[in-house]
């Protein structure tokens, strides 16, 4: 049974990523709000994800359903949503669309209207998801909707590059400057310092070996 992934994203759809690990791709479905809140991939680029997994096999469905969470509390969470007779993994996983903490509030306060305008849940849903979960939700309801790390700004590495331009290679600072703007405009979809330093080594590295 699988429990967490951690690889590359390969391919990405709205509601589904191929996540690689250990050389095999992993077809991971997402609810929205897990959905929304995975970095977008840009032009060639793989960006690493780690996402906890509710697997589901039946005897009518052998090909595994993999569902992922950006948290542990998520997973557990859903894991209990579908003790609920008659919600099944996909129609659950179709239903996250708000953070956990306000499905689990509406759950508390009994709020079956909130509940039955959840995408595929209706009226008799809703009663049995508070009959069944009411008083259960507690740990999820007192959560915030959890923090997403913000990616780097452009700015951020820019000038940690710069730094390393000046201070560590001897270039002035106007040069290093010069040598980042140009490495930027030739490579917009640049998202770390990491690959801003490789792509003006690159071409500074390229243009030494011309001039001799």
């Amino acid at each position: 049974m699988i429990a967490f992934l951690r690889g590359p994203v390969l391919r990405r759809t709205d509601e589904v990523v191929v996540i690689e690990a250990g050389g095999v791709g992993y077809e991971v479905h997402l609810p929205a709000v897990v959905a929304r809140a995975l970095p977008s991939p840009r032009q060639d680029d793989h960006p690493q994800v780690e996402l906890y997994i509710s697997f589901h096999a039946t005897a009518n469905q052998p090909k595994p359903l993999l569902i992922g969470f950006l948290h542990e509390i998520e997973q557990e969470f859903f894991e209990r949503f579908i003790t609920v007779d008659g919600l099944g993994p996909t129609k659950a996983m179709k239903a996250i669309v708000h953070p956990i903490h306000v499905i689990a509030d509406a759950i508390e306060r009994k709020d079956v209207q909130f509940l039955r305008r959840l995408p595929g849940i209706g009226e008799r849903t809703g009663e049995k998801i508070v009959a069944t979960l009411h008083g259960k939700m507690g740990k999820y309801a007192l959560l915030r909707e959890m923090p997403v790390r913000p990616e780097p700004s452009v700015e951020d590495f820019k000038e940690e590059v710069l730094d390393v331009l000046t201070a560590q290679l001897g270039h002035r600072q106007v040069e290093a400057r010069r040598m980042v703007d140009e490495a930027l405009r030739r490579r917009p979809e640049i998202a770390s310092a990491e690959e801003l330093f490789q792509e003006v080594y690159r071409v500074e590295k390229g243009a030494d070996v011309v001039a001799r």
